[in-house]
């Protein structure tokens, strides 16, 4: 995701690395997200859109019932995520190449809004969550997953001394939650990390101003259970 002039993913995460990128996510990050998909009970007939959705790694998590839509601005990672959902036979996910600063969809078009681990990565985070907002419907659920820097004075610290490293990766460490929720009026009702010592923070938030119709998800609901698949506690 990117605007301006940088380029679509001007990430090793997303070029030098891609070829790892599913092994390496898929063992780190895909439990958390199958977890918290499921949590979310989704209705038949909702509209969920992804933010990000990279090589398709979550797509399979999503019930049948829904219908999905994954953006991605990497041509290359949609190629892979096309690939996953034709073997997979996911026909109720459509997957598109698009900025995730600038939703090419109506105001209210969807019923969730998820971003795994991609609010890093991006350039401006608080405007794609504002984008986030503006396509969700009022009572509708964003979720995020992502590393946001502690509010503890060393771990703090220690996001900065490693920060100009991981932006050479592509990412930030030094984001915080309050920088991503700067200016937009989303309810946060859960947010919480999985498993309690993780690095990475689950925020699962209402667009304000609607009839709630499914409870938020509690942290005991996305604990890790026998049966996952491998996990690491991160």
């Amino acid at each position: 995701m990117t605007n301006g002039s940088r380029k679509p993913h001007d990430s090793k995460l997303y070029s030098d690395l891609s070829p790892l990128y599913d092994l390496i996510f898929r063992r780190i990050f895909y439990p958390r997200i199958a977890r918290v998909v499921a949590s979310l009970d989704i209705p038949a007939g909702a509209r969920v859109l992804e933010l990000g959705v990279g090589t398709g790694l979550s797509i399979g998590t999503y019930p049948r019932h829904c219908r999905v839509v994954g953006i991605d601005l990497a041509g290359d990672m949609l190629v892979r995520a096309r690939e996953k959902a034709r073997r997979r036979d996911c026909r109720h996910v459509a997957l598109m190449q698009m900025d995730a600063l600038q939703l090419a969809f109506a105001d209210a078009s969807f019923d969730y809004v998820t971003a795994f681990h991609v609010t890093s990565v991006v350039p401006d985070p608080a405007r794609m969550l504002r984008e986030a907002q503006r396509v969700c419907k009022p009572g509708g659920t964003i979720v995020i997953i992502n590393h946001f820097q502690s509010e503890n004075d060393v771990p703090r610290r220690l996001s900065r001394l490693i920060d100009p490293v991981t932006r050479r990766l592509g990412w930030r460490a030094t984001l915080s939650l309050t920088d991503v929720l700067d200016g937009v009026s989303l309810r946060v009702e859960q947010a919480f990390k999985s498993p309690k010592h993780s690095l990475f923070t689950v925020v699962i938030a209402r667009n304000p101003n609607g009839s709630l119709a499914h409870g938020a998800p509690s942290p005991a609901a996305l604990r890790p259970r026998s049966g996952d698949g491998p996990r690491v506690g991160i």
